[in-house]
């Protein structure tokens, strides 16, 4: 399903809550001032959250990343104490499959920012302006010194090793988890893709 169809289907799904609801009120024993007045600021608003829907599809989602992905860009909103203004690392990105091939649908992630996050961004775009490619590597519970994450870009991880560094979060009820925070994430060169056998 494409995106405009999501968007449509979204719409859709207030056009009938709007629907039932107007229902609702036509039933009611109100004026028809009201009830009219009622129906017409249903309607606008449905075709207002149409609109507005797509107003929204270029922001960064704060979302967790994905475990493995290729870096596309990057770029760091540093905080400003005067403002207020927490600063952000926005990562524009491919996930990753078992065969290391990008999925061909690039995602923009909004992480909270960090100073170490920050230097790592700036050499990986280094990196990628000197036309080496740059895959990243996100561990879940993050807060270590992130190796294994970062090993993890060629090899699996030795077994009974743990990823990450402090497992003391995560879920959907973890803001630091949902927003990133929890997560090591680190870059390297693109592993090579695993193409299959040819006959």
């Amino acid at each position: 399903m494409s995106l405009q169809s999501e968007i449509v289907l979204l719409s859709c799904g207030y056009a009938l809550l709007g629907l039932l609801l107007l229902l609702a009120v036509l039933r009611t024993r109100l004026a028809w001032p009201v009830k009219a007045a009622a129906v017409v600021v249903t309607s606008a608003f449905y075709v207002v959250v149409f609109f507005r829907t797509e107003g929204l599809l270029g922001w960064s989602a704060p979302q967790p990343l994905p475990p493995r992905f290729q870096l596309l860009w990057g770029r760091v909103v540093e905080p400003n104490i005067a403002m207020n203004e927490p600063g952000a690392v926005h990562l524009w990105i491919e996930e990753l499959d078992e065969a290391n091939l990008p999925s061909a649908v690039p995602r923009a992630h909004r992480l909270p920012y960090s100073a170490e996050l920050a230097r790592k961004l700036e050499e990986a775009r280094k990196e990628i302006l000197g036309g080496r490619p740059q895959g990243g590597r996100a561990e879940q519970f993050g807060g270590g010194d992130g190796q294994q994450a970062y090993a993890g870009m060629h090899a699996a991880a030795p077994a009974g090793v743990e990823p990450g560094g402090d497992p003391s979060g995560g879920g959907l009820l973890d803001e630091a988890f949902m927003g990133g925070e929890s997560q090591t994430i680190n870059f390297a060169p693109m592993p090579v893709a695993k193409l299959p056998a040819k006959d």
